[in-house]
């Protein structure tokens, strides 16, 4: 059995050097790039075990991968982190003003699509020859629905958009995480038979959940704040952070309250508040590069991995149909969970041209929906779902994720790509 050092090592020169190869030779958007390139060489070596059946490549690979546990180093690791340094660099004044908004598709829009997705795949699956209780259907349809902030959020650093629209995008993703994640426990409890599917226990748990959430978050952020204020030394400014981002997280999680939105919530009051008045320039460009650079990286790994799954994962080919058939519908379920709210807004709140084409082409799932699916437990329906959260995720981030550019352009005719300057005041 390898240690955690070798499997670290294996992934971290695996990323490198894949990065390297994108970067030099093939030139795709990093995160999207290295999860393609994961993929492709997962089915290569697939395919060579089948024609030369003695050389068992892929399944020494996979025994190491599987020694990855992908659904806790997701949820219980990288989440914190990712949601961290995406929240820091957020305007949150820009962010106040479009609340209505990006509260509205976190929320709403979370309900909306898995209600469409679970509805649809619950009738569509008989059609196919397969059948699946209603619960499960759902179960489904919430783990598919959050916006990944992590494939979102490396999407906008590489072109201009309206800023209306860009803080719409990136709120969003960053806050219905929170919001699936407790909508998902909500379901599993029922589809296992050990909870209430009472729209009030539910809408409780939404609101306990939520409300404890941002209440850790904004204490957890004003003490991290505070303490900052006194010192004026970068690395323990950059250790606080670091305490700041896993702390907010554990403690959430720990008195049954969202971790994700904890966390975002502590990000965005250090991030905007400590530069007025607690980080000295020095500790800003120390802070804010260490945390870009752990999301970088962090981001690399995570879509390397997800390419590096199927190695892991067993598909059913009899699943496979249904898997490609869920793909338009999650798409159709995008279109009117982000249609519903711009509509119902846009006599308060102003939408740049093409906000419901681009919010619903920029829906891009990600690890967070595998790590839920991996996280089901052994039931029939697991196989199932699995393969259709894969399928669904491939998707969004090689088909959706590298045409979402095109899709700017075509609405927003000044969108560009930004320099390295203004990059680099982005991050």
């Amino acid at each position: 059995m390898p240690s955690i050092f070798d499997l670290l090592a294996l992934l971290l020169t695996a990323t490198a050097g894949f990065a390297w190869v994108n970067h030099v030779y093939i030139g795709l958007p990093h995160t999207i790039g290295l999860m393609l390139m994961g993929l492709v060489s997962s089915l290569l070596l697939i395919a060579a075990e089948l024609l030369v059946p003695d050389v068992a490549l892929s399944d020494e690979l996979a025994s190491i991968i599987r020694h990855i546990d992908f659904q806790r180093i997701v949820l219980d690791g990288m989440l914190a982190f990712l949601l961290f340094a995406g929240a820091l660099h957020v305007d949150f004044s820009r962010l106040r003003r479009r609340a209505w908004s990006v509260g509205t598709m976190a929320t709403m829009g979370v309900v909306v699509s898995t209600a469409l997705v679970g509805t649809g795949l619950w009738l569509l699956a008989p059609l196919l020859g397969v059948t699946i209780p209603f619960v499960w259907a759902l179960v489904f349809g919430v783990l598919i629905s959050p916006t990944d902030p992590v494939a979102v959020l490396a999407i906008l650093k590489t072109v201009t958009v309206p800023p209306s629209l860009e803080i719409d995008m990136s709120g969003e993703s960053l806050f219905n995480d929170g919001v699936a994640v407790v909508l998902f426990s909500v379901l599993l409890a029922v589809a296992t038979g050990t909870g209430d599917l009472a729209p009030l226990a539910i809408a409780e748990m939404l609101v306990v959940e939520t409300v404890g959430g941002v209440l850790i978050g904004l204490a957890a952020g004003y003490l991290a704040y505070r303490a900052s204020r006194r010192i004026d030394d970068y690395v323990i400014e950059v250790m606080i952070s670091i305490a700041l981002a896993m702390a907010a997280f554990a403690l959430a999680s720990r008195l049954h309250a969202s971790g994700p939105i904890a966390v975002v919530v502590a990000g965005l009051y250090l991030g905007n508040r400590g530069p007025k008045d607690a980080l000295s320039d020095q500790t800003q460009r120390y802070l804010f590069g260490y945390w870009t650079l752990v999301d970088e990286i962090l981001n690399s790994i995570l879509f390397l991995l997800i390419g590096l799954e199927v190695l892991v994962l067993r598909f059913n080919a009899s699943h496979a149909l249904l898997a490609l058939c869920i793909i338009p519908l999650v798409v159709a379920a995008r279109f009117a969970a982000t249609s519903l709210p711009v509509i119902a807004l846009r006599r308060w709140q102003s939408f740049a041209p093409g906000s419901i084409a681009i919010l619903t082409w920029g829906g891009l799932r990600g690890g967070i929906s595998i790590a839920l699916a991996l996280s089901l437990p052994e039931t029939a329906a697991k196989p199932m779902l699995l393969t259709a959260t894969y399928c669904a995720v491939i998707f969004t981030i090689a088909v959706q994720g590298l045409t979402l550019k095109r899709v700017i352009r075509h609405y927003c005719k000044d969108a560009a790509d930004p320099g390295p300057e203004a990059e680099g005041a982005a991050r």
